[in-house]
This record gives structure tokens, sequence and C-alpha cells, in this order.
């Protein structure tokens, strides 16, 4: 079974780093790669990409290999409100 996770990968904030890191991932090839948001237009200098996995271990393996050390990988819940209900309440 899948999970989804976030992965963030900051790059350098000078104009030369963005256009490298962008040119890095749309030269893979990889759909999840070339689909990254990117947040430099205003100022927050990282790839954002959210996938669905089967674990953080293969989220981490979607980053190309020199930007893997910086790349946060979070995995990604939901949450009803049902759920919280029964956390809240003294049998649950």
């Amino acid at each position: 079974m899948s999970s989804r996770f976030l992965i963030e990968v900051p790059h350098d904030s000078d104009r030369k780093a963005c256009t490298e890191a962008v040119k890095v991932f749309l030269r893979t090839g990889s759909h999840f790669l070339t689909h990254a948001d990117w947040g430099c237009k205003d100022g927050d200098h990282r790839a954002i990409i959210v996938v669905e996995v089967e674990n953080k271990n293969d989220a981490r393996n979607i980053v190309p290999a020199e930007f893997r050390p910086a790349a946060k990988i979070v995995q990604l819940n939901r949450f009803t409100m049902e759920e919280m209900e029964r956390k809240r309440s003294p049998n649950g």
C-alpha cells in the first residue's frame, strides 16, 4: 500500500542556483520532478513535490542525488473528525 509524502528540496537563493536546480529536475525526465512546484519567485528557494510511493526511502530516491542530503521528506496523513473525537474520549 502506498503512502503520500511531501518532498521539499531547498537550493541556494542566487539566480544561478535556481536555474541549475530547475534544469537538473527537468533533465531527469521523471514525471515527479518535471512537475515539481517551485517557490523561487516568492523568495522560498525550494522545489515542492507530493508523491504516492511505498515508503520514505522511495520518496527520497526520487530526489536527484546531489539534492538528497538537504531534502526534507514528510509522510502526509489525513484525519477525520470521528478519529479526533475518539482520541479525546477517556476510553480512546
